[in-house]
């Protein structure tokens, strides 16, 4: 099915050619940073994880949110997401290689990573990520490729594949709470170390991704004749609210903790977010950015007039996504680092190089996603005829 992805008209390898274009602008800078350090990135002794791992956060989320098409139509027997599980499924495969990739490009020297696997350490959350983590690709690429294969061919899937469906469901979660579990894991880091940080993971997870698949599906729509339907796309839009509703919910949770109590220890990083700390106001407009545009989102969502209209549908989803991007990305991981343990203010601001790496990495992500999407359309197409 591979040689689908490899035919297109005009616009279809326009496209690609932007995206390679991409990949390789960011591959150059790669290349520059193996051969200088992380010296080129923001990075420092106090800030150790910046950019990279912020989109590594996010993307994790992207593809645990696969679970939401998933479980309902496996499981339930939910027909009406018969023409986007597969859509739901490949963006999975495609974020997780985004997400191993953003841990490479992180790691500074690539063979670090191989220390993983040949010592590894049962005792070490980061050992049972990367298990999960590409545990969960292996199984999306299983199941992708052996259901859309009896689609092909017209026929029942196999009755082995659907033990290794319902593990992909809980292991999706596992994917985000261990994820969730490296950082409120770290004793020294006070604004990781919450018990609600898996829940507040998933509910991000289970509202952004499910809205990023809406967006495909509407891009889809306009590109091609694919269709995915009015009724699939306005259940995962009820999904899409349900979960923002319980993420601003927990958000407002961990603020009035952190105020009420009064611990400097605690209320200091959030101070950092939206007031500021000793001057330093990096991040101050972000963060309220990031609220409104969560809090606008799920006004318009929860209506229903608004959620109808595809239109604003698709507007609500770009904000609600743009304010998880930055809560779940760079809010949470630098303010994690500031104040450091010793109360200082450390400054990070990502480099150039490192932005051109990461959008070489999302090219790379998109990529995938548009030749595997590509092959399940032309799947689809073959069929109906």
């Amino acid at each position: 099915m591979l040689e689908k992805a490899l035919s297109g008209d005009k616009r279809y390898w326009s496209w690609v050619a932007v995206l390679l274009s991409v990949i390789g602008i960011g591959t150059f800078y790669y290349l520059r940073q193996y051969n200088e350090g992380l010296t080129i990135t923001g990075l420092s002794r106090d800030v150790t994880w910046g950019f990279y791992i912020a989109q590594f956060t996010f993307l994790v989320g992207v593809a645990a949110s696969a679970v939401m098409v998933v479980l309902p139509y496996y499981l339930h027997n939910y027909k009406a997401f018969g023409k986007i599980t597969i859509l739901g499924e490949f963006l999975a495969i495609g974020a997780v290689t985004m997400c191993m990739t953003f841990i490479f490009v992180d790691m500074g020297q690539p063979y670090r990573i191989t220390n993983v696997f040949l010592h590894p350490s049962p005792s070490s959350l980061m050992f049972w990520d990367t298990i999960s983590v590409f545990g969960y690709l292996i199984l999306n690429i299983i199941i992708s490729q052996v259901t859309l294969g009896a689609e092909r061919k017209s026929i029942a899937p196999p009755k082995w594949i659907k033990p290794i469906i319902i593990l992909s469901i809980p292991w999706a979660v596992s994917i985000h709470t261990v994820t969730a579990f490296l950082y409120s894991g770290l004793a020294a880091r006070p604004f990781w170390m919450t018990a609600i940080l898996a829940p507040r993971f998933l509910a991000s997870a289970f509202a952004g991704g499910p809205a990023l698949l809406i967006l495909f599906c509407f891009i889809l729509r306009k590109f091609t004749k694919f269709d995915a339907g009015k009724e699939p796309i306005q259940k995962i839009a009820l999904i899409v609210t349900y979960a923002m509703a319980i993420n601003l919910f927990f958000i407002g949770m961990e603020l009035f903790t952190a105020i009420y109590s009064n611990i400097p220890e605690h209320i200091s990083h959030f101070e950092f977010l939206f007031l500021g700390l000793e001057g330093n106001t990096t991040l101050v407009p972000w963060m309220w950015t990031s609220m409104i545009l969560g809090v606008l989102s799920l006004i318009l969502l929860i209506n229903p007039g608004t959620r109808k209209n595809e239109a604003v549908l698709g507007f609500s989803c770009v904000i609600l996504i743009a304010s998880i991007w930055i809560d779940k990305g760079m809010g949470l991981i630098i303010a994690g680092f500031t104040p450091t343990p010793l109360g200082t203010v450390v400054e990070y601001v990502p480099t150039f190089p490192e932005i051109m790496i990461t959008l070489g990495v999302y090219a790379l992500g998109l990529l995938i996603i548009t030749g595997l999407y590509k092959i399940a359309l032309s799947v689809r197409k073959q069929v109906t005829t």
